[in-house]
């Protein structure tokens, strides 16, 4: 998969943008994560977080960072060991 962790910063940024500008501020949250689970491939989600653990998100706006911190499960569900 050829996505870097620029570009996909880049388009969550892009994507969190549009969703924030809705005025509910909790339903534009998961409007962004439903977003993200529906047409995201698992890899580019999965890429994210993982920058977003590293990094602390670096470069990601504070709407897409709440998003992601808040509603991890949701985007990305997994079996925690």
């Amino acid at each position: 998969m050829g996505m870097n962790a620029t570009q996909l910063i880049k388009m969550a940024n892009q994507i969190g943008a549009f969703f924030a500008s809705q005025p509910d501020p909790v339903q534009a949250g998961a409007d962004f994560a439903q977003h993200l689970k529906r047409q995201w491939d698992p890899q580019m989600r999965t890429a994210l977080f993982a920058h977003l653990d590293a990094k602390a998100g670096e470069g990601l706006n504070p709407f897409v960072l709440h998003a992601l911190r808040g509603l991890r499960e949701q985007i990305e569900p997994q079996v925690h060991a």
